[in-house]
């Protein structure tokens, strides 16, 4: 360690010590006051105690900044240190935290049972717990880092629920208490390393992202491209970490994040027992969070003003040779299994340098918080020169926050001693230093720089771009060189090459990536976790294998022979048809059924006459095992968060938040009755983007791409194919498609799957254990009281219904289409369902979230029922278009008995047409449709989109209804399930 990062690690213990982390709980109810508690006592024990005046000085200013960059500015009753009663709020008799995207409050149960005395004993000893020693002496760097990493993990006591979330001020309870000590050690950090120009703003983005990614061939490409640009995001964060520690970084958040605790627990040494429970130590598959794409292609971080040049210049180079180093690894990987020599000469290497110069794309940019005037005390007297960067960016005059109410009313106590009221300082311009940060970084990514390289070859067979890797130049002159590289490969390694196929050095890279991580992480874990592809074939099959073990089928003897005689390993199941086929005595035969459809399918596809005989021959003989024929069908799954630019800006128009909607009740109802004129304006102005609302957005984000998504998709009996910040891909069968669709939208702002209008049920898309309550933007998970986005916060989900055989490119596109669909016809907040027959054609359906989805079950299930002819839907399909538009009540009446006669004429069973409410189903299709064209022709005014009508909005329907009602996509079991829900509704 050297003696710059000794000095740096003291810096962040003293600013993590500054406050007690118990402070809530012990305010007020203490002679000596919180900074005689928790805080005082490590302080010593660690040698911080007196702390040389440099360090000193940077805590307290950086605590000022901190407080002002994220709470409100409050007076004081006079000139002497007393606060008005209504200010003086005891968490403990009044316990309240408040979501700090939704500004709900929630009470909590009275936390005054315990004594403070006890209080400071657990602090002390969950802190004591997470001290470093190295010969007998504490270890500074990693006694900060475990303070950081695990000092919201309070697990033992009876707190152990809400630890993490204790708030820093219990008048603004919005922010956490770790939130806080997260700025205050960035800042000290910024401080004392440069006190001349304190900290910087720098925002870093890395690309390219969809284009990469999209270029796929199967659902490991998909995976594996996604993952590796987290991978190298993490490379460019960690240059940040290393240099400043992870507290610099302020978007995402990096705390529980995977992939920073292997770096914790290997390369800077924190113990291993503080990450047995992490569920990436324990899980031996794929499933492994490792595999997550957890982290976003950007970030934003405070670092020194007189480093930031340096600090974003040695990011682009780490990233870039990072990823030339890892094709290499690649392309030696290729030679070895092509049987050739490797050799420094060897023109691939040339390829690989030549073509990953650019990659990835590095944009940022950094903004000085220097650029705001300050006295010797560092409070604001002018933002002269902050006004002048930030006007070419806006319209307004002033320029952005800096025309704000907030700030207006700030600036007239600028220059003015008002003891009564803080003096604002720069931490509370952290909204322009956010705002001109992100305008500098757009229009750094506007001026796109082109480099031409130079490519004579061939080129790569999955997007055309460059020439592909080879071992000898005047192979790249031939189409297809029988004994080039790749032609070795495909004969050697079918799941890295296919006939014909030819890669470029990235793509080459995003193909061998899973094989590449898997190397990476040997020797860290007890042992090497297994990567499993859940090809397209399986997903279309995993339901009707689940529902036949439901059922407690038996292998018919001929399709168990020729499962033996298969000989292949089993195939990868989704992890819950995986856990329930665990004590099955014929789980190994089962989880061949999949591998033997897709050699079938194989044999198919190259035409080989006796093999097609044999693909006929086992359907039938899986159809006699299945009771229905396979299911040749499988869903994708893309969600992305609403607005999300909006939401990391604030944008009053998205959240609605004022200042007041952080208060506690206690607080608001005294700054309407005894805070001034100025206090009440200030109030409820529109609430700014500060440090927490940033540290909460990516919080959020994580736990739900690592906790609550993964869990919600498999419990669908889906796979995850990529879930990073707002963005998820699955993989699905097409039963569960609905019911995972509104548990993942569920998931994500925390709120009941009931809210997405979906009833109790077996697809209800209920969030299984572990979960215990989720409601209001908070999930209590494993004992720990997360937080959500919350229910503002929207989200649009597009899918897609595809054969197994349709290429994955196209189906994509289609996916990517949808989900636009959603965001734009469906007006945000909604989902959009394109199902692509192999037979040819399309059907297309976009809906808000909420009832339709919940109609589109009914009528899904009713179809399903065994006593129901799905011609139902055919004769609707006939006359419909015939039908005057429903605008009037005449016509939608008329409109809705005649679905109901035509359905209740397809119910063959009398007893179902009596107990089906099928009046109610017509009329709510109906209602369902007029809303919808009513919908469609109010974002028509605004997006000069053509709305759709309401006959055909119903059309569509009806028919993805009847697609997804065929017993080949529901099973007989979730049909026979479908039925009793129903009865039981009824009854």
């Amino acid at each position: 360690m050297t003696d710059n990062t000794e000095l740096r690690a003291r810096v962040q213990l003293a600013a993590f010590l500054h406050d007690p982390i118990e402070k809530a709980l012990i305010l007020m109810r203490t002679r000596e006051g919180h900074e005689r508690g928790t805080s005082q006592t490590l302080r010593e024990e660690l040698g911080l105690e007196p702390l040389p005046e440099d360090i000193a000085r940077a805590v307290k200013r950086a605590d000022h900044w901190a407080s002002a960059a994220d709470r409100a500015a409050f007076p004081r009753e006079t000139s002497a240190e007393r606060w008005p009663a209504w200010q003086q709020v005891r968490f403990t008799k009044e316990p309240v935290i408040i979501h700090p995207l939704t500004g709900e409050p929630h009470r909590l149960e009275s936390l005054e049972n315990t004594e403070p005395e006890t209080i400071e004993e657990i602090a002390t000893g969950h802190l004591r717990g997470l001290v470093h020693r190295r010969e007998d002496k504490v270890d500074a760097l990693r006694t900060a880092l475990a303070f950081w990493r695990f000092g919201p993990e309070e697990r033992d006591s009876e707190f152990r629920n809400v630890w993490g979330q204790l708030p820093a001020d219990s008048r603004v309870p919005d922010h956490t208490i770790f939130d806080h000590l997260d700025l205050v050690t960035a800042l000290a950090t910024c401080l004392h390393a440069d006190p001349e120009g304190g900290p910087a703003h720098l925002v870093v983005s890395l690309g390219p992202v969809q284009g990469f990614i999209a270029a796929a061939r199967s659902t490991s490409d998909l995976w594996a491209g996604s993952h590796l640009l987290s991978r190298i995001a993490w490379e460019a964060m960690r240059v940040v970490c290393e240099r400043l520690g992870p507290q610099a970084i302020l978007f995402p958040r990096l705390r529980g994040v995977p992939q920073v605790d292997l770096w914790l627990r290997e390369e800077q040494g924190l113990r291993d027992d503080l990450f047995a429970g992490e569920a990436w130590v324990r899980r031996q598959s794929d499933a492994n969070p490792l595999f997550a794409a957890a982290l976003p292609n950007r970030f934003s971080a405070l670092v020194p003003s007189a480093q930031a040049r340096e600090i974003a210049e040695a990011v682009t180079k780490r990233v870039r040779d990072w990823a030339r180093e890892q094709a290499e690894k690649a392309y030696r990987e290729l030679l070895e299994v092509a049987g050739i020599d490797d050799r420094a000469d060897l023109p691939g290497y040339e390829q690989i340098r030549r073509q990953l110069a650019d990659f990835p794309e590095v944009q940022w940019a950094a903004v000085p918080w220097s650029l705001a005037d300050t006295d010797r005390k560092g409070r604001v007297q002018g933002t002269g020169r902050l006004a002048r960067a930030m006007a070419p960016f806006f319209e307004s005059d002033p320029p952005g926050f800096l025309g704000s109410p907030v700030w207006q009313i700030m600036k007239q106590v600028l220059g003015r001693e008002r003891e009564d009221f803080w003096t604002p300082n720069p931490g509370m311009l952290y909204p322009a230093w956010f705002e001109l940060a992100e305008r500098s970084l757009a229009a750094v990514k506007a001026l796109r720089p082109f480099h031409p390289r130079r490519e004579e070859g061939w080129r790569d067979t999955l997007d055309g771009e460059a020439e592909w890797l080879t071992t000898d130049r005047d192979h790249l002159g031939q189409y297809n060189p029988e004994d080039g590289l790749w032609a070795r490969v495909a004969q050697e390694r079918k799941s890295w090459a296919r006939p014909k196929e030819r890669l470029s050095a990235p793509n080459a890279l995003k193909r061998l990536w899973p094989n590449l991580f898997l190397q990476e992480l040997e020797g860290v874990l007890q042992d090497r976790p297994r990567r499993f592809v859940v090809s397209t074939h399986t997903m279309a099959v995993a339901r009707l294998l689940a529902d036949a073990v439901e059922h407690g089928r038996e292998i018919p003897p001929r399709l168990r022979q020729k499962l033996e005689d298969f000989g292949e390993a089993p195939a990868a199941l989704p992890r819950k048809l995986a856990e329930r086929l665990r004590e099955h005595p014929d789980r190994q035969l089962i989880a061949r059924i999949p591998a033997w459809l897709d050699a079938l399918a194989l044999a198919e596809d190259e035409e080989e006459d006796e093999d097609t005989t044999r693909l006929h021959e086992g359907e039938n003989l899986l159809k006699d095992y299945l009771g229905e024929s396979p299911e040749g069908y499988y869903a994708l799954l893309l969600m992305d968060g609403d607005r999300m630019g909006a939401w990391l800006a604030a944008d009053p128009e998205v959240t609605g938040k004022e200042h007041r909607d952080s208060f506690h009740p206690r607080v608001r109802r005294g700054v309407e009755e005894a805070g001034g004129e100025e206090l009440r304006a200030y109030a409820q102005a529109p609430r700014a983007a500060t440090p927490a609302w940033h540290m909460a957005i990516s919080e959020a984000l994580n736990h739900f791409a690592l906790r609550l998504a993964p869990a919600a998709v498999e419990e669908h009996y889906g796979r995850i194919l990529y879930a990073g910040g707002d963005d998820l891909m699955a993989m699905l069968p097409v039963a569960d498609l609905p019911g995972a669709m509104a548990a993942v939208r569920a998931a994500y702002s925390g709120i009941g799957p009931k809210d997405t209008g979906l009833p109790e049920g077996p697809d209800s898309g209920r969030l299984e254990a572990p979960y215990t309550r989720q409601a209001n933007g908070f999930v209590l998970h494993h004992d720990r009281l997360l937080r959500l986005m919350g229910e503002n916060a929207t989200a649009s989900c597009g899918a897609v219904v595809a054969h197994h055989k349709a290429p994955l490119g196209a189906v994509l596109r289609e996916l990517r289409a949808a989900e636009a669909r959603a965001k734009e016809q469906g007006g945000r907040n909604a989902f959009s369902i394109s199902v692509v027959k192999r037979s040819g054609g399309a059907l297309y359906l976009t809906a808000r979230w909420g009832e339709p989805l919940a109609l589109l079950l009914r009528l899904r299930n009713f179809l399903a029922e065994p006593a129901t002819s799905r011609r139902a839907v055919y004769h609707v399909l006939r006359w419909l278009p015939d039908m005057p538009e429903p605008g009037d009540e005449e016509s939608r009446k008329m409109l809705a008995e005649l679905l109901a006669y035509q359905f209740r004429r397809q119910c063959a069973s009398k007893a179902t047409r009596k107990t089906c409410d099928l009046s109610d189903l017509a009329k709510d299709l109906v209602d369902q449709a007029v809303a919808h064209r009513a919908s469609g022709e109010a974002r028509k005014r605004c997006r000069d989109a053509p709305p759709s009508t309401a006959l055909r909005w119903l059309e569509n329907f009806l028919s993805v209804a009847e697609f997804l009602a065929r017993q080949g996509r529901v099973g007989q079991a979730a049909a026979a399930r479908a039925g009793d829900a129903a009865e039981e509704a009824r009854a």
